[in-house]
């Protein structure tokens, strides 16, 4: 099969699988969102490890997951936000644990390779918690909202840059990706924003523009940080998880770079 055939055929099982997930209940939501950062935070460490590094893999997914499943927990109202303080002794022992590696040449870089795994993997997907349970209750229409704008930027962007891209959007970083095709990108996503302001009940028209707004920009942005990562480790795909995809690091690239701005736009203006 064609690259382009992959990129459907996966395409369609894996957005199946998500909705069935999301609409099915909070909970299955949530053991979704559980999963994928996992899997994107060992993949992102074992792309660390090809270039010579040893951050602590497993034990910095645990305390990412930690983290993930505190936030879904919280929210929910199972437990007091005070929970929250188990995270620093959790992540402090990253500390303790290389004190004892005696083959680490350089403890303290890893060390912080281990953390940057936790911010910039876990993090993220934690606050899709925070998405999906504003207010306390469940908005499985504001988790797909915010997920079909990100996949219609990256379509849009995908088939606009391919037929007409022309001028360079950041060579140094990215060769392929061209001013056309973000505008092909916002445009797509444009259109959904605007479908999402007539039917969805969870946000007026205007907040469905912004966010949109806000997924083509900082999903581009996130696109960009994750191609100068693979960039300086000299690899192409962040793995072959998704066949036509790369891995998981490449297919939620945007929605790591996202998801905070989209928390904090919730917060204040909603």
């Amino acid at each position: 099969m064609s690259n382009l055939q992959q990129r459907v055929i996966a395409a369609i099982v894996g957005v199946f699988l998500i909705l069935i997930a999301i609409w099915y209940s909070d909970w299955t939501c949530a053991l979704l969102f559980l999963v994928i950062s996992a899997l994107t935070q060992i993949e992102f460490y074992r792309l660390l490890g090809l270039d010579g590094n040893q951050p602590l893999t497993y034990y910095g997914t645990l305390v990412g997951s930690l983290i993930v499943v505190l936030t879904f927990l919280v929210e929910k109202g199972f437990i007091n936000e005070q929970a929250y303080y188990l995270i620093c002794p959790a992540a402090n022992m990253i500390f303790l644990i290389k004190l004892y590696k005696k083959r680490d040449a350089k403890p303290f870089t890893n060390i912080g390779f281990t953390f940057l795994g936790i911010i910039y993997v876990a993090v993220p997907f934690a606050l899709m918690n925070v998405i999906a349970l504003r207010g306390g209750n469940y908005h499985p229409w504001l988790i797909f909202g915010c997920l079909l704008l990100l996949w219609a930027s990256d379509i849009g962007a995908y088939f606009a840059g391919t037929k007409f891209g022309r001028r360079k959007l950041f060579a140094r970083v990215s060769p392929k990706k061209s001013w056309e095709g973000s505008v092909g990108g916002a445009i797509a996503a444009g259109i959904i924003a605007l479908l999402l302001g007539i039917f969805s009940p969870e946000l007026t028209a205007w907040q469905w523009y912004c966010i949109g707004a806000i997924i083509v920009v900082t999903g581009t942005y996130g696109d960009l940080v994750e191609s100068l990562f693979k960039r300086s480790i000299a690899i192409k795909d962040s793995g072959s998880s998704i066949p036509g995809h790369g891995g998981f690091l490449d297919r939620f690239d945007g929605l790591l770079l996202a998801a905070p701005f989209i928390v904090t736009f919730l917060k204040i203006f909603t």
